[in-house]
């Protein structure tokens, strides 16, 4: 389960802070780190410092330029969040969010992305409305701010703890069967789509893009929470094609 959690950082500016994050995946047996347009060098006498030992996480690090590039293959994207927002998201605490780890990573192509902001402003909201969920870390309200490192130690810990927990269970169970049912939509596919349904719903007067009114971020947050299969992006895609065509033969009204 561990090897199919990959902890992704954004505009991190500081190198020491993802020193500090690779010891702390390290030491819960996390292996997977990517950085998405990092605001500083990775490779440095402070970040190898601050690793401890876990160095070799920094020279295997992918840096990519978007989340979307760094997520595209995950299955299940879950973005930290310290602050509420205007328009609320499923909401997890890190205890749920290790409850939900075993079969979120049960499908063999399954991969779980936890994606944390950068030290001074943390995720855009754009950012979060691009995970699947949100994980807030219920600190202290006088004194809330967490390191980042801090902050993926705590979760790296829930993973940890739940995958024991989890190897505990099935020391004596038989082996699951992979299922086709399990077979969930991409990052990079769900994007697709939802480039796919708001061309469509601009084509046929539905949605306008000078004033949106939350629509695109309402029906994301409809999608996510939804989790489709493969086959039925495949069958959604088809209707806004199918959409698109009927709309381009209609006769105008007179």
């Amino acid at each position: 389960m561990l090897e199919r959690i990959r902890i992704v950082l954004i505009g991190t500016s500081h190198p020491g802070n993802i020193g500090g994050v690779a010891r702390a995946m390290h030491n819960m047996g996390l292996a997977e780190l990517a950085l998405v347009a990092p605001r500083c060098e990775v490779i440095t006498q402070d970040s190898i410092s601050r690793a401890s030992g876990a160095d070799h996480l920094l020279h295997q690090a992918q840096v990519h330029a978007t989340l979307e590039e760094a997520v595209a293959d995950c299955t299940w994207t879950v973005g930290a969040s310290a602050r509420s927002r205007t328009l609320p998201w499923p909401m997890l605490s890190p205890r749920e969010l290790a409850d939900r780890l075993p079969a979120e990573c049960q499908a063999v192509e399954s991969r779980v992305a936890l994606v944390f902001g950068r030290e001074d402003s943390g995720l855009t909201n754009a950012e979060l409305q691009r995970c699947h969920a949100h994980v807030h870390i219920p600190t202290n309200t006088e004194f809330s701010s967490l390191n980042l490192a801090a902050a993926v130690q705590v979760l790296a810990y829930e993973c940890r703890m739940a995958w024991l927990n989890q190897a505990d269970g099935q020391a004596d169970a038989p082996p699951a069967v992979p299922s086709d049912e399990d077979d969930l939509a991409t990052h990079a596919e769900l994007e697709r789509y939802f480039e796919h349904l708001e061309r469509t719903l601009i084509g046929i007067d539905f949605h306008d893009p000078a004033q949106p009114r939350q629509l695109m971020a309402r029906l994301r947050r409809l999608y996510l929470r939804a989790r489709p299969e493969r086959m039925e992006m495949n069958i959604l895609r088809g209707i806004l094609s199918a959409t698109e065509k009927a709309a381009q033969h209609q006769q105008p009204r007179e």
